[in-house]
């Protein structure tokens, strides 16, 4: 498929599920593919709900990228942050399953409360576990799940933010590929790794999910 019919496909799905449910936000963390996503999502409905969980970890670079999109692109963001358990202050390199599920999973399912469906900017070619995924999908929430981008590659990606001169967060710059909290990413290391290798690098998680995409049915 080519570049412009799978942004086609991906506002012809966003259409179709917005009509569907009115109800519906987007998730955004102000990664690459968020913003891909919200610029698609943002052309078919100007003031559409974004979701977003900013944990106590994420690189400051990021916070600062995130208050300068809203500001940019007028964006109606719900935000989610928990403060910084104390009791576990290195709960990531213990448990990295419970530290996710507390700061993220938990959040998103209080976030999507509002909500009968959203959108999620995953993509196949991103690992192994994204391989499989389907567009659209019964979450673990109990809600609807559409990933709109799902054949998007990544060159797709950085292709599409060039062409519409979205702005991105400077820590790509620094040799990341895919970002989440700053103890659980790491730049590339080699030319042969994945783009989600360099997550949670070191434990049993190691480029997989935070838990927020698991549990899936497709619908």
């Amino acid at each position: 498929m080519t570049f412009l019919k799978k942004i086609k496909q991906a506002k012809n799905l966003i259409k179709e599920y917005l009509s569907k449910y009115p109800r519906t936000a987007i998730a955004c963390s102000f990664g690459k593919d968020s913003m891909v996503l919200y610029h698609l999502c943002r052309s078919v409905k100007k003031d559409i709900p974004v979701v977003c969980i900013m944990t106590p970890f994420k690189f400051p670079v990021t916070y600062k990228y995130k208050d300068k999109m809203i500001k940019k692109y007028k964006m109606n963001v719900i935000e989610k942050r928990r403060e910084e358990n104390k009791d576990k202050l290195e709960w990531w390199k213990e448990n990295p399953h419970e530290c996710c599920n507390y700061y993220k999973v938990e959040s998103m399912n209080e976030l999507l409360q509002s909500y009968d469906c959203w959108f999620a900017g995953l993509r196949r070619d991103e690992g192994a576990t994204r391989a499989i995924m389907e567009f659209v999908v019964n979450d673990r929430f109990g809600k609807i799940k559409v990933n709109p981008i799902l054949l998007f590659t990544e060159r797709d990606i950085w292709r599409y933010l060039a062409l519409y001169r979205i702005p991105v967060n400077p820590m790509y710059k620094k040799g990341y590929r895919s970002l989440g909290c700053q103890p659980c990413s790491h730049k590339e290391r080699t030319e042969c790794e994945g783009e989600r290798d360099g997550r949670w690098r070191g434990t049993v998680k190691q480029g997989g999910e935070c838990g927020i995409h698991g549990c899936s049915i497709n619908q």
